[in-house]
């Protein structure tokens, strides 16, 4: 039985009440839900917690998108690219989907709408030298130029919503109906949208919790021909691109987008993408009229006497949480799935709304609880890396989703989970509303800024990359670590500069990408401001592939700063004298096993003797730090997450800030541990995150220092 009661979410399930009620006491659970594939019966819904309903509000209503087919969402995609090897050549642009999620419009004219794109040129093809054969879903060029490739950007209607689909093919649901997505935008999805709230509300008086997952557009989800995914952009605006979108967007803007502005060579303006100034339009156009829509809803949620919460995820496109219009929504809270620390903050960050939700995991699915397995490896590793983030900033619940039924049969699981809602509730009573102690102010600088806060790096929520681990571990040590954070974009720092208050700015990323930011750097005034900053005494990191983009002799365009640049083969003729390191330094003082770059970059070189060669290995260098007037610059070449690489950035950050000095404060030298203080209440906690004992030396706020030993996972507060 818990020991505590509160700030816990329970999944339940239809004829499953007498275990409910032994979970809600074991647990503490003071909420119920239900999920996707699953009801709440009359029985569980009259049990003394707070009733969660998942509402959808775009999709699972067929009866009403099955008699306004032309309704459905659409989408702009492109075909393969096809090789002509005559002047005529026929395209199957739908070859490579799912032809049960989508079918081409036919509705609106291809000639006006649809875009066919010499890929070789780059040229588009005139609409008078295609046909499109509406039967076979075939597109014919005449004129074709042999030896080039083709694209076909065509609209499609989505006739399947995707996260149903993948839960459909997940857990075997059968000739479970697929559900329609249809457009709000449209004139009698709107109105049905806010008229079925409006009686759905009527019809569920024991429902105190509207669960909105979320409201209209799901982020970009297309599935291949074999009906696994085929492009997922957790980001991505894809879904909302309808043709009374774009002929809206014209009319307020006065300029019409491309299909290509859409498509974007068939990368479709992934979140890597440096975004151009039409897709940022784009961006803010759907943003304001998803909050306008959304805001309605919520007043309907709000006068019959409910709360109205969100699910930061499936259809969260357009509401942009960190974006200057989500507070107008008036939300009363948001709810994401926690997949670390980084995920974590995500949510409990989140400005305007009461409160935030952490569901956390494992998901109570078969693909996870089934004979043989064992779900406490992964629940463990989920709170342990989420715990550090919570010390920092708590969510103000957590809960869990999926069948209940099935981690019931799980005693192991269910017994650690008792001891990890116990332990919540205590680190909140701490923890809410008391600022930690911050060592530092870091400015992480990309394209995106505050818009992206915490969401750097991220392809589908919270899954492992193998091209973006080594950036996205910044993030992760981050979340827990003793530093204030905050999200810059350039053009926040070509409007206002640096912060006054910042000590460090971190740049990292592969070369183009959003994140290292590309040809953004050949602003001169981007670099000047960042250089004069750092001169006159601020720090930069950089990782990976920072400030880069091939200009003026240099490829990492802050290479002065950093001390290092990357060799591209243009100056193989130029002698690299510089390859000692040191045998010692600040950054590498805890540093007990060998480095981890992760997927780390090559080719790097010092650009004189004051660089200082950090680490150097495979004629290559990997870490450096240069002083820059009075301020100081570093450079990694790549940081995956670890509690070793935690502290590896925690000294890099101080050492580029000039705060050495400052080091050894609240801080605990055995990389397994971690020290958080708040001061506010006097209070303070030192962490083993690790599920052996350890023992450290702890130093308070003063410097002074004593041995501490501490059980697997404990958390000591004083």
């Amino acid at each position: 039985m818990s020991k505590t009661k509160g700030r816990v979410t329970l999944p339940s399930e239809s004829n499953f009440l007498e275990e409910t009620k032994e979970m809600l006491d074991r647990w503490g659970a003071d909420a119920l839900r239900d999920s996707d594939g699953t009801k709440l019966d009359d029985d569980i819904k009259s049990l003394d917690a707070k009733i969660y309903t998942t509402y959808f509000v775009a999709r699972g209503h067929n009866e009403f998108a099955k008699q306004h087919m032309d309704e459905c969402q659409q989408m702009l995609l492109m075909s393969k690219h096809n090789l002509a090897t005559g002047d005529t050549l026929s395209i199957d642009f739908l070859d490579g989907y799912y032809r049960e999620q989508v079918v081409a419009d036919y509705v609106h004219d291809p000639k006006k709408w649809w875009e066919i794109i010499d890929r070789t040129t780059g040229g588009v093809v005139p609409a008078s030298d295609w046909e499109v054969d509406q039967e076979n879903d075939l597109v014919t060029i005449k004129n074709a130029k042999p030896f080039h490739e083709y694209t076909v950007s065509f609209f499609v209607y989505a006739i399947w919503d995707p996260t149903q689909m993948y839960n459909h093919i997940t857990n075997d649901w059968g000739d479970k109906p697929h559900e329609i997505p249809f457009d709000v935008r449209q004139p009698n999805s709107g109105a049905f949208a806010k008229d079925y709230l409006k009686q759905w509300l009527i019809d569920n008086p024991s429902t105190d919790v509207v669960r909105f997952t979320t409201f209209f557009y799901h982020f970009t989800l297309v599935f291949n021909a074999d009906a696994k995914e085929k492009f997922v952009d957790w980001f991505g605006y894809g879904a909302t691109v309808s043709i009374k979108a774009l002929e809206e967007f014209e009319e307020e803007y006065g300029y019409a987008l491309r299909p290509e502005d859409i498509v974007d060579n068939g990368y479709y303006n992934s979140t890597f993408r440096v975004p151009t100034k039409a897709y940022r339009d784009y961006m803010d156009f759907i943003q304001r009229f998803v909050a306008k829509k959304a805001k309605e809803l919520v007043a309907l949620t709000h006068e019959a006497g409910r709360e109205a919460m969100m699910f930061l995820g499936d259809n969260w496109i357009g509401t942009e949480p960190y974006g200057p219009y989500f507070e107008s929504i008036g939300l009363d809270a948001v709810v994401g799935s926690v997949g670390g620390g980084a995920t974590l903050r995500l949510i409990s960050d989140i400005p305007g709304v009461k409160y935030t939700e952490g569901r956390f995991l494992p998901y109570f699915f078969p693909d996870t609880f089934y004979e043989g397995n064992d779900p406490c490896i992964e629940a463990v590793d989920n709170w342990l890396s989420a715990r550090r983030a919570l010390m920092r900033n708590p969510v103000d619940r957590i809960g869990y989703g999926g069948y209940l039924s099935l981690a019931y049969k799980f005693p192991k699981f269910v017994d650690y989970i008792e001891k990890v809602t116990d332990e919540f509730r205590l680190i909140y009573d701490n923890v809410k509303g008391k600022k930690p102690y911050c060592g530092l102010k870091v400015g992480i600088l990309n394209s995106w800024g505050k818009i992206r806060s915490w969401q750097p790096y991220m392809v589908a929520h919270a899954l492992w990359y193998k091209q973006t681990y080594s950036y996205f571990g910044i993030l992760e040590s981050l979340s827990g670590a003793a530093v204030d954070v905050q999200f810059l974009s350039f053009d926040d720092i070509r409007e206002n500069g640096v912060p006054a208050d910042i000590d460090v700015i971190i740049n990292a990323g592969d070369a183009g990408t959003a994140f290292s930011g590309g040809e953004e750097w050949l602003d001169e005034k981007l670099t000047t401001t960042i250089r004069e900053w750092v001169y006159n005494g601020g720090g930069f990191l950089g990782v990976g592939d920072p400030t880069a983009v091939h200009h003026g002799g240099r490829f990492f365009q802050l290479a002065d700063i950093m001390g290092v640049d990357k060799e591209l083969g243009f100056t193989l003729s130029t002698d690299k004298y510089f390859k000692t390191a040191l045998d010692a330094h600040f950054i590498t003082e805890d540093r007990i096993s060998d480095f981890d770059f992760g997927e780390s970059k090559h080719d790097i070189y010092a650009l004189s003797a004051n660089t200082e060669i950090i680490e150097y290995s495979n004629n290559e260098v990997h870490m450096a730090s240069n002083r820059y007037g009075k301020g100081r610059g570093v450079y990694i070449s790549g940081l995956p997450y670890s509690y070793e690489n935690t502290r590896l950035l925690m000294r890099a950050m101080f050492y580029a800030a000039g705060k050495e000095d400052q080091y050894h404060i609240w801080y605990a030298d055995n990389l397994n541990c971690e020290v958080n203080a708040y001061p506010e209440s006097g209070k303070y906690a030192i962490l083993n995150n690790s599920n052996e004992t350890q023992t450290t030396n702890f130093y308070d706020g003063d410097g002074n220092c004593e041995s501490i030993t501490l059980e697997p996972c404990e958390i000591l507060w004083r």
